[in-house]
């Protein structure tokens, strides 16, 4: 994280797989479903229209373990977006904005967090490095929602992209 940037989160990964498969596990909906989400959560279900201007929807569902709050447990959280950019096996260009199960855009209060606007950003790029993808990720959009919610949502795109890991190396 780059404190003095305070309204984009920048994750850089190194994978042991070649782009066309991360790539794969971005861009269509039953390899996000493998690892979309951070630990003790699963994504039961992602729509993909992998297109400029097409979009994406896709749910975050929290597990029953004992390790989350109660009042979490089980609960749903879905996101959408429109792709903006998409260069092929080197960007991927999104907005980024809960919803609802239709794709409605929703306020991020109506899932409890706060200080989220409506629509943030999401960049991700690739490159080939020796037979290995380099990944830089950036969320944008994040300026005020606050240093517990940016260590979250910073924590919680580490734990997934710890589990895309896992999936491209299989």
């Amino acid at each position: 994280m780059d404190p003095t940037n305070k309204n984009k989160l920048v994750i850089t990964r190194v994978f042991d797989a070649l782009v066309k498969t991360v790539w794969k596990y971005w861009s269509e909906p039953e390899y996000l479903k493998k690892w979309w989400g951070p630990t003790d959560f699963s994504c039961p279900e992602s729509k993909i229209d992998f297109k400029v201007g097409g979009k994406y929807l896709s749910c975050m569902q929290a597990s029953n373990s004992e390790k989350l709050p109660e009042e979490m447990r089980g609960q749903k959280m879905w996101s959408t977006g429109v792709y903006r950019e998409i260069v092929q096996m080197k960007k991927i260009v999104a907005t980024d904005s809960f919803s609802d199960e239709n794709g409605n855009i929703i306020p991020a209060s109506s899932y409890g967090l706060e200080g989220f606007p409506m629509a943030l950003e999401v960049t991700v790029t690739f490159e080939e490095l020796d037979g290995k993808t380099k990944m830089i990720l950036e969320h944008a959009g994040i300026a005020n929602i606050g240093d517990k919610s940016r260590s979250d949502m910073e924590q919680g795109w580490n734990q997934s992209l710890d589990k895309l890991s896992e999936a491209v190396s299989k």
